[in-house]
């Protein structure tokens, strides 16, 4: 019970949010619609890493901002060139970390930045499939695979467990290796 609480102070916290209310009326049917959804609809537990760094939070939400205000622009400029067509591609990009949590984190974050959509999120392989438009090359591709995997590591920096922080620094440097050769 004590692993669910998280979850079911957030779907309080969200009824309140959508009601649009901060009173002890909201807050009670808060709790039995949180209770009505967390026994109809049961799901498994989600294990979480029980670390949050709220130093790589603030990394990942300030990037987060960046990039929704340069993919908004290049989108427009895309959008608005109308001497070529910006291309597309279906791009895999197979995660790192073996954990349900963080590729739903991962798969959200590359979704809402303007250029990019996630069409499938293969679990079973940990490969997440991109439509990206911008992309003329395979260079444009590897570019797009590199951003999906930095925000794989920022999210696991932020909230992944230790081993996951090891994991994805140790295949960060590998690359960054394999780029100088």
């Amino acid at each position: 019970m004590w692993r669910q609480l998280p979850f079911f102070l957030w779907l309080i916290a969200l009824w309140m949010l959508l009601w649009g209310q901060w009173s002890w009326t909201a807050l009670l049917a808060g709790v039995v619609a949180a209770v009505i959804v967390t026994r109809v609809f049961r799901l498994p537990p989600v294990e979480l890493s029980g670390r949050v760094n709220l130093w790589y939070g603030a990394i990942f939400v300030l990037s987060f901002l960046g990039a929704l205000v340069r993919g908004s622009l290049t989108v427009a400029l895309q959008v608005l060139d109308w001497r070529r067509q910006p291309g597309a591609a279906i791009v895999a990009v197979p995660l790192r970390v073996d954990d349900d949590l963080i590729m739903t984190h991962t798969a959200v974050t590359a979704s809402l930045i303007p250029g990019s959509l996630i069409v499938e999120a293969d679990r079973d392989r940990r490969i997440l499939y991109l439509h990206v438009i911008g992309v003329h090359n395979v260079h444009d591709v590897e570019r797009q695979r590199a951003s999906v995997w930095g925000w794989e590591r920022r999210i696991v920096k932020a909230v992944g467990s230790r081993a996951q922080v090891e994991r994805v620094n140790a295949d960060a440097a590998s690359h960054v290796a394999g780029d100088r050769r």
